[in-house]
Parts: structure tokens; C-alpha cells; sequence
């Protein structure tokens, strides 16, 4: 069975956007849009010719009644960020007192807080300045955007696909086995066997030097499978000894957005799984696929029920599970092969501030079908601060058939037969003894994050810059960077040297 992992399917996202439909301005409002929302199919448009004419959507350069109109289609939520010190780790006098302002302006402007006395806020992060509240009227976003204090307003409990009827999506999920060519595997020892992707990057050649050992790599997924022992019980096992695993929980698996009861880190979707065990599944003798770093340490997290970053409870569970392993002094690389189509500015705060932190953050440039491989790089693939990987075929550099290419890419990873789009890298499965093949730009996210950990036991006190540099000193293009696969296939032999 064909296991391409799935991060965004917009079938006909084109078809429903109307070429004299016009923007919403934030000025001379009729009573009407005064006292009622805009659809979320208007809304829906507005986002669909953004991003097919530019590429790219905002919240932050949308209108006031725009912002509004997500928010009370979307539970009346909006992410608040505030303060210029952002990502220093703390919460500053100066950062705590022009909260305090914004309550009280809150307070001022909207009637769904004026009922109660108690706060409005019912979600304050610990560490980034952003909050999280509930609104009902406009003139209150109005206010919130006078304020030179307030960085971005989001209505972050808005879904864009809940209201899209043009597409259908796996988000990534399976959990059922494949059958594997015999061909596309290679038994080494003690008996485990080697996708047959791994050689296209030299990986096995660069085992010889470094098999991840010391390094931390953590994983925002959707979580291991509480099925899979080699990612649990016997993670040490055979040549891989004297390492860690550990698995957390950041995602809410409720639609009441007032709730915070994770429901732990175990994988209900399957892709989290197949991504953890392309990292670090152990080199034992159970006939099962290796791991690129068999000997890392491993952290994964549960912050999200599938790959596409579509709701409120998703987008806080990665956010604070980039915080978490930001603040892991023992973490040196974070692997996501998840995203969105447009950025979530709460993400994007504890993206740079995981990067301020010194990690090595590896994002996933974006998976679709061949309908909509015309979209670019996702988010937050394209932030500055991460490292962008998308998955080529095996006949030189041509993309595989859903894989989103671009200027923002930095690494390729070859995981797809040209001769049959079916047979991708081959990982360990949800259930015990089981085998899977992991397609699209997940697995090359998740093989280039496993190359890393191999660099970096190499040489444990190098920086992350030094780190990458090494991987572009090695890769196909360097020192040039061609314009939709950035530096081309990293030779893991040549990296570990």
C-alpha cells in the first residue's frame, strides 16, 4: 500500500475563489457588517487568492472586520502577542505590566467580559508573550490594533479546512503495514535492514564513524505508538545501548478550547511513529529497518492528532512543545514534519525562540497531490529559522510526485522509486514486527534530521551553524544553492569526515 504522508490536499482551491469577490476594508463598515460576521466562505476566499496570488497569507496585513469575522467563527478566539522582548525566556516587568494593559482594555471594549469580574484570559503562556482570550466585539480588535504594544492579533480558534468541501485528506494518518520489495531493503549486521534510500546518502558508509550516540533529537508529532517496542521497551537493544527515549504530551484531544488535559504521548495517527522510527529505531537482529542515528537519544512529543496544523488545541500543543525542548538544555535538533499553509504567529514565537536557543529546528517543505504541487513551501518551512528538506525520486533532481519544492528549501532527500511512486523509504510499523513505507517531505525531514545527529556526534561542541554548514559542505550543489532543491542530496559519509 502507498504511504505518502499527507501534510495539505486543497482539491480545486482555485475553483471557489471568485476574481471580483472584493477585500474587506477595515473602514466604512455598514451596520450590517457592524452586527454580523463575514461567512467563513468569504473568509475562506479572501485566504485562498492571498495565497494564490502571493503565495502567502497573514493575518497580521488582513482588517480589523476581517480578524473579527475568523474570530467569532472560530469560538471567539484570538492570540494576542504583546510586548518587544518576546523570546528572552521571561516574563519582564515591562512585558507583565503591558498585559496588564491589555486586559484592562479588554475590559473596556468588550461586553463577553464586561458579565464577569474574572480575567478574560483563559490561556497565558509561561514563557512567550502571547495570550490567549475570548472577544466578542469589533471596536475591541480596533482597540488592540491601536496599541503599539500588541505585536499580532490572531483569531487562532478559526479552522480554515472545517469549511472547505473541495478537498479531501488523509492528514497523514495510517497505521496499517505494508508489504515490502525485497528490493528495497539490505540486511547488515546484527540483522536489521537498511532502507534502500539510506544509500543514496552514503548513511550506511558514514556508520562507520558516528551512529548518533550523545546527541538529543526531539520530535513534534503526533506521538509513538504505545505498540511499538523498539521505540519503547527495547529502544536499547542490540548496537544501540546506554540511550534514552522519553514521550510527552502537549495536545488537547477535546474541542473545548477552555480545556487542558492532554490526552499523553501516545500516537493515535501513525505518523508520528513512522517519523520517530526513521530517526531512531534501534540496529538489532529482529529483521526490522534501522534508524539514520540508531544510537541517539530520543524525545518526542504529541503535539498535534494529525499533520496539518488546522485548530486552536494543535497549534498551542506544538507551540509548547517547541518551548519544552527549547528549554532541554540536552536537545540539539528538532524534527517537524508537520505544518500549515500559512504561518501561526504563536508558532512562529516558539520557533524563533527555539532557534535563540541554539537548536537546529528541520521543518518539512510540504507534501500534496499532483492538484495543487503548484503551492510552495509551507509553514513553517519557510521562517528563516528553520531548515527546510523536501523528497526528490531516485533519477536525478526532479521532486517526487506530491512534494512541494522552492526557494526556501535547503536540503533534498531521495525517498521515491522514479520507476514506481509507490515504493518510498522503508521505516518500522505501529505494531510490533511490522514494516511501513514513509513517503513524501515527512520522511526527508525526518532522514535529514537523523543525518544531523550523526554530524553532531561527531563533533558534540560545534554549533549549530557549524553543524550546517558541514551538511551544505557536503550536499550536491554547494557552494551554490539551486532555486527550488537549495543545496541537493547531503552525502552523510562526507559530513561525518
Amino acid at each position: 500500500m502507498k504511504k505518502i504522508f499527507t501534510f495539505l490536499i486543497l482539491l480545486l482551491i482555485m475553483a471557489s475563489c471568485s476574481k471580483h469577490e472584493p477585500i474587506v476594508k477595515s473602514t466604512k463598515l455598514s451596520t450590517i457588517e457592524k452586527e454580523k460576521p463575514m461567512t467563513p466562505k468569504k473568509i475562506n476566499g479572501i485566504i485562498k487568492r492571498s495565497l494564490n496570488t502571493t503565495g502567502n497569507f497573514s493575518w497580521s496585513q488582513q482588517s480589523d472586520y476581517l480578524i473579527w469575522s475568523a474570530a467569532m467563527n472560530g469560538d471567539s478566539i484570538i492570540t494576542i502577542g504583546y510586548g518587544s522582548d518576546s523570546f528572552k525566556g521571561y516574563k519582564s516587568k515591562a512585558a507583565t505590566d503591558v498585559k496588564e494593559q491589555i486586559i484592562k482594555l479588554v475590559f473596556k471594549y468588550d461586553q463577553i467580559n464586561k458579565k464577569s469580574s474574572q480575567t478574560p484570559i483563559f490561556y497565558d503562556d509561561k514563557t512567550l508573550n502571547y495570550i490567549d482570550i475570548r472577544i466578542k466585539n469589533l471596536e475591541t480588535i480596533k482597540q488592540l490594533h491601536k496599541d503599539k504594544n500588541v505585536r499580532y492579533i490572531e483569531p487562532s480558534g478559526y479552522r480554515f479546512f472545517k469549511y472547505e468541501t473541495t478537498y479531501k485528506s488523509s492528514k497523514g494518518c495510517s497505521k496499517s503495514p505494508d508489504i515490502i520489495n525485497p528490493a528495497d531493503y539490505t540486511q547488515i549486521n546484527p540483522g536489521c535492514l537498511v532502507s534502500w534510500t539510506y544509500y543514496k546518502h552514503n548513511i550506511p558508509k558514514a556508520w562507520n564513524y558516528s551512529s548518533g550516540k550523545g546527541i538529543t533529537v526531539g520530535l513534534i508529532d503526533t506521538g509513538i505508538s504505545p505498540d511499538q517496542p523498539l521505540l519503547g521497551s527495547k529502544f536499547n537493544d542490540g548496537y544501540s545501548s546506554g540511550r534514552t527515549i522519553y514521550k510527552y504530551g502537549t495536545y488537547v484531544d477535546s474541542w473545548k478550547w477552555w480545556s487542558n488535559d492532554t490526552d499523553g504521548p501516545n500516537d493515535k495517527c501513525g505518523h508520528g511513529t513512522s517519523m520517530s522510527a526513521t530517526i531512531a529505531s534501534p540496529r538489532n537482529d529482529e529483521h526490522l529497518p534501522v534508524g539514520v542515528a540508531y544510537n541517539c537519544n530520543f524525545i518526542a512529543y504529541r503535539g498535534t492528532s494529525d499533520v496539518v496544523l488546522d485548530g486552536y488545541q494543535e497549534q498551542r500543543g506544538v507551540a509548547n512543545a517547541l518551548v519544552d525542548l527549547a528549554n532541554n538544555p540536552n536537545v540539539k535538533i528538532i524534527s517537524m514534519s508537520i505544518g500549515y499553509i500559512f504561518s501561526i504567529d504563536k508558532i512562529k514565537d516558539a520557533v524563533k525562540y527555539a532557534y535563540s536557543r541554539g537548536k537546529m529546528i528541520i521543518a518539512a517543505g510540504g507534501t500534496s497531490t499532483d492538484y495543487t504541487t503548484w503551492f510552495g513551501v509551507i509553514f513553517p518551512a519557510n521562517m528563516n529559522e528553520t531548515v527546510a528538506v523536501t523528497g526528490i525520486k531516485d533519477n536525478g533532481f526532479n521532486a517526487c510526485d506530491v512534494c512541494h519544492k522552492g526557494s526556501e528549501i535547503d536540503f533534498t532527500v531521495i525517498m521515491e522509486r522514479a520507476n514506481d511512486p509507490n515504493r518510498h523509504s522503508v521505516c518500522l510499523g505501529y505494531y510490533t514486527n511490522t514494516m511501513n513505507y514513509i513517503g513524501g517531505s515527512s520522511v526527508a525531514t525526518a532522514t535529514t534530521a537523523g543525518i544531523a545527529a550523526l554530524i553532531w556526534a561527531r563533533h558534540p561542541n560545534w554549533t549549530r551553524d557549524q553543524i550546517l554548514n558541514k551538511m551544505k559542505q557536503s550536499a550536491t550543489f554547494y557552494p551554490y544553492k539551486n532555486a527550488s532543491y537549495g543545496y541537493g542530496n547531503i552525502d552523510a559519509y562526507k559530513a561525518v569526515l
